[in-house]
């Protein structure tokens, strides 16, 4: 009976582990997807590549010398005839050369014969190098599930990581059977790792870029022959061209990265050639060469980017920064259709983008973000408390209704962005900006006619922020739209009614699917506190500030006689008053 319930009990594990595993290849099907696909090219390239060398057994002709003793048995694995260019023929299982003994002049023109021969692959050689792609495939993909990116990868991103791996691998590859590319040193002009880290690194940030820039080396590695001048120069390359862009802000700036890399590249081909000891002499065309590399891979980069940002539809800085632009039109048209949700909208990218600094976000994410993220009232403004005029929409209509019309500006906000081809982060915050919670006023209203009314019902559709820039809009658009109705908005008030909402959005879990610490939160709150107390605070009344309500005192000359209209009014009297008790402090 024992025995039966282990063997249960085996089987239940068994088939709980092959549950778990395939529910894994469920969702993560794009990405192994992927990389089957992308290890197929790579190994499409690595066939024809070593199809194209001269090697025999991982081995190069150039690796011996006639009369020097062979450390190795080598054996023709298929006849080979002989031909008009070469005489000499070779018959399946000969020796060719044996270990131990001196290559003959007759072996060794067998050995260059065996290589340069098109029938003769060296199986070996594509083993050995489908090895190494495999286990650099399998650390890639390591990576990207481990790196702390701090936001969702896109699929996109990685396809274009796989993109330009092949690209440049294969140029590598190939570039090695030219002869004016031969060279180790000459191969460095050609290669393109250095654009597409600059491209990376503007798209998708220096981490992602930083990756790629690691695969890209190693791959260089394999495709040269394991040669060590291209791997190191790949490597220093490709992480100066993550420097000198990584906090680039205009387009204009690419021109001096450009120059920047240029010398970059070349100072680092003179400290290799000096390791090496190169001469200086034949390394003048090399330096010139790369220099030329590090200035094209800047202004290519350039010209590609647009596209690039268009087909991946990424939020760079590039475009964040066109879109930040107020006078676009549709930021006009929110101003003029909507002008309460405009300030208000500017407000909040002034919160969510200082508190993003502070905490290590992206602010202009942030900031952009929060100017877009109420477009979806627009089209109905009137029925948003912001842009009312003592006139209350809602008073007209149910609950029931009002919510419908308040969630709905979150669908029309994602849609116009869509339409507008908006950057994902910015869709992102727009979606999920009041999350999934909900609508408070109108529910406790519906209850109060009716007890037993759904909660669900009057919940936003969204989902809950997955990033930190899209949870802090979230607390700056609550924080913004909370602290209009405050009484006396002193800091202390401030700090302790801002901390109120940050805990309700905590219990109502609505910060549970993004990485914010609560230092972070700390830090957010002492942003919002002190830029709302010095947006809120108190200011002093002037002694000859009029009520624009109070009835104005006409002189003589038909004109308000401000003499008239200042007398005996009691706050122009308690102002005097509190100047002169100064004066007398002060005295």
């Amino acid at each position: 009976m024992k025995n039966k319930d282990k063997s249960i009990g085996k089987k239940n594990v068994v088939g709980s582990m092959f549950t778990r595993i395939s529910e894994s290849i469920k969702k993560n099907y794009r990405v192994i997807l992927l990389f089957v696909v992308g290890l197929a090219a790579a190994s499409v390239l690595n066939f024809f590549n070593v199809a194209t060398s001269q090697t025999i057994a991982s081995f190069s002709p150039d690796d011996f010398e006639i009369g020097q003793i062979a450390d190795r048995t080598i054996i023709a694995t298929r006849s080979i005839p002989s031909d008009i260019e070469n005489p000499i023929s070779i018959e399946a299982g000969e020796k060719i050369i044996r270990k131990g003994f001196p290559i003959t002049e007759d072996g060794y023109a067998k050995l260059r014969k065996m290589a340069a021969s098109p029938v003769y692959l060296d199986y070996r050689a594509v083993a050995n190098n489908e090895l190494f792609l495999f286990v650099l495939a399998c650390l890639w993909t390591l990576m990207f599930a481990f790196l702390p990116f701090g936001r969702n990868v896109k699929k996109r991103e990685m396809i274009l990581h796989v993109v330009f791996f092949l690209i440049v691998y294969g140029i590598t590859a190939f570039g090695t059977k030219t002869e004016t590319f031969s060279s180790s040193y000459t191969l460095t002009v050609i290669i393109p790792a250095s654009l597409c880290v600059l491209l990376l690194t503007i798209l998708y940030g220096q981490l992602s870029a930083i990756l790629f820039s690691i695969m890209a080396a190693f791959g260089v590695f394999n495709a040269s022959q394991w040669q060590i001048v291209p791997f190191l120069y790949t490597v220093i390359s490709c992480i100066a061209a993550v420097y000198v862009v990584r906090k680039i802000e205009r387009r204009i700036d690419m021109v001096i990265a450009s120059l920047l890399l240029a010398c970059i590249d070349v100072v680092c081909m003179i400290v290799l050639s000096v390791i090496f000891n190169e001469s200086f002499y034949s390394m003048i065309p090399v330096f010139g060469g790369v220099a030329f590399n590090g200035f094209i891979s800047g202004i290519l980069a350039l010209g590609f980017l647009t596209p690039l940002e268009f087909l991946l539809n990424t939020a760079s800085v590039f475009r964040l920064m066109d879109l930040s632009d107020l006078n676009n039109p549709l930021m006009r048209k929110l101003m003029l259709t909507a002008s309460g949700t405009y300030s208000h909208s500017m407000m909040v990218a002034q919160l969510a983008e200082s508190a993003c600094r502070e905490i290590g976000a992206d602010p202009l994410v942030a900031r952009v973000g929060a100017y877009y993220h109420d477009i979806g009232k627009m089209d109905q403004s009137e029925y948003f408390v912001e842009n009312q005029t003592g006139v209350n929409k809602h008073d007209e209509i149910n609950p029931a209704l009002s919510v419908a019309v308040i969630k709905s500006h979150v669908r029309k906000g994602v849609e116009k962005a869509r339409q507008l081809h908006l950057p994902q982060p910015v869709i992102d915050i727009i979606l999920e900006h009041h999350g999934n919670s909900i609508i408070s006023y109108f529910y406790n209203e519906a209850k109060q006619k009716d007890p037993n009314v759904n909660p669900e019902d009057f919940r936003y559709t969204g989902t809950p922020p997955t990033t930190r820039e899209s949870a802090v809009v979230m607390l700056a658009d609550t924080t913004e739209a909370a602290c209009r109705t405050l009484e006396n908005p002193t800091a202390l008030r401030l700090e302790k009614f801002i901390q109120e909402l940050f805990n309700a959005k905590l219990a109502n879990g609505q910060l549970d699917c993004c990485t914010l610490t609560f230092r972070d939160l700390s830090k957010i709150k002492e942003t919002f506190v002190q830029l709302l107390s010095g947006y809120y605070h108190n200011r002093i009344e002037y002694p000859n500030q009029k009520d624009p309500d109070e009835k104005l005192k006409i002189g003589n000359d038909g004109k308000p006689d401000e003499k008239l209209n200042n007398e005996k009014r009691p706050e122009n009297k308690k102002t005097s008053e509190k100047k002169s008790d100064a004066g007398k402090t002060h005295g």
